[in-house]
């Protein structure tokens, strides 16, 4: 327990104030049903209603560094800037039912080419699945030119992506099912490194297929992980990540947590954010834990709820780059909004009909992002959040 103490009290919770804003990777949303949104101007974000894509859970984007749409996938489709089905671009094995069926990482050294990671739905065969796509290909509209690739099978709906301690390569990180082990790939300029590194630690994911949905988050700096497992395992937890060699260690159960499914840290990465619905739904809700509190019970008694929706299921919990975390609300024209993340208790300032989506809806899910995109933003005190 000492040594647990010790962690908590020395992990870097601060961050880069001189950067305001995100990278444009992240500048462009589509999720749900057909619904989007465009942080072009992050202080007024504004609803995208040219999406093609349906999800009903989990889905990934990618913008240039200038902001401009590159790619977007739902796990099993590819659409490229166009909004048309890439070439290769169809009939992958990941699943839109997935939690986060699927997560981009550029190819390290290269310009053009970007690995593209999905996830089978409720711990199926098709597992985890790597798919390489050369945007040089088709005047820059991309190719999928290698597809379908299994990496390891069973493994939960879990998926995410943090940057190597070095700043070039990448973690690729799921969980194995029916087990308490996670899995990082090590993905570098020499390829993917088909070897995992392995972490036995916390709960293990089993029982009712229901037991692999729920994301897994990391904060922006990398070095921490949280995990929302689905009924029946009913639980948030938090560990520490060792970006250099790809380790977890420390975990912390945060409790029960019905239905739980959506993570997020804030932006400072002293608060977690998670989410429940209640068995069934109908008690949709937020809590918010202060990773700053010091030792891991100090941390676990800081929970508190933060928020509550007035739609029945409330799914994914998704940073901006407006500082803000944005709340996907199933079955609604609504997201909500948590407006000041690195705040205290309720000064988050949660806001249920936070923003307008128009015509189109949320679904459970929002874009799984990776996390290291939004190192540098701050909560944005000027943002206009745009009401139809």
């Amino acid at each position: 327990m000492k040594n647990t103490h010790r962690f908590f009290l020395l992990l870097p919770f601060w961050f880069i104030s001189l950067a305001a804003v995100a990278q444009k990777e992240v500048t462009t949303w589509y999720f749900g049903n057909n619904a989007g949104l465009s942080f072009a101007d992050p202080a007024n974000p504004q609803p995208l209603k040219d999406g093609k894509m349906f999800s009903e859970e989990g889905c990934a984007v990618l913008s240039d560094a200038l902001g401009n749409l590159l790619f977007y996938t739902n796990g099993m489709q590819v659409w490229n800037r166009n909004k048309q089905i890439m070439a290769g671009g169809d009939s992958l094995k990941g699943h839109e039912s997935s939690t986060q069926s699927a997560v981009i990482v550029p190819k390290p050294g290269s310009q053009h080419l970007y690995y593209l990671f999905t996830t089978d739905f409720q711990g199926q065969s098709h597992g985890l699945q790597y798919h390489l796509i050369d945007l040089s290909r088709n005047g820059g509209l991309g190719e999928v030119v290698s597809r379908n690739n299994l990496v390891f099978a069973p493994v939960t709906e879990k998926l995410t992506a943090i940057r190597h301690r070095n700043g070039r390569d990448y973690w690729i990180i799921t969980h194995r099912w029916n087990s308490s082990a996670f899995y990082a790939y090590l993905v570098s300029a020499d390829g993917i490194t088909f070897k995992p590194v392995e972490s036995h630690l916390g709960s293990i994911h089993s029982g009712d297929n229901g037991a692999t949905i729920g994301y897994m988050k990391a904060s922006p700096s990398g070095d921490k992980l949280a995990v929302a497992t689905w009924a029946a395992v009913n639980k948030i937890e938090v560990f520490s990540f060792n970006n250099e060699n790809g380790k977890l260690a420390i975990a912390v159960d945060l409790g029960k947590f019905d239905e739980a499914y959506g993570v997020e840290f804030s932006p400072d990465g002293t608060k977690l954010y998670g989410g429940k619905n209640g068995i069934a739904g109908g008690e949709a809700r937020i809590f918010q834990f202060d990773l700053a509190a010091g030792s891991p019970d100090a941390i676990i008694h800081s929970g508190k709820q933060v928020a509550k929706s007035v739609s029945r299921k409330i799914g994914a919990l998704q940073l901006g780059p407006d500082g803000r975390i944005y709340v996907a609300r199933n079955n609604s024209n609504w997201l909500g909004v948590i407006r000041n993340p690195n705040g205290l208790g309720e000064s988050c300032d949660y806001k249920d009909s936070g923003i307008n989506l128009g015509t189109q809806k949320s679904a459970l899910g929002l874009p799984n992002f990776p996390a290291f995109y939004f190192q540098n933003v701050q909560p944005s005190t000027t943002a206009v959040l745009p009401s139809n």
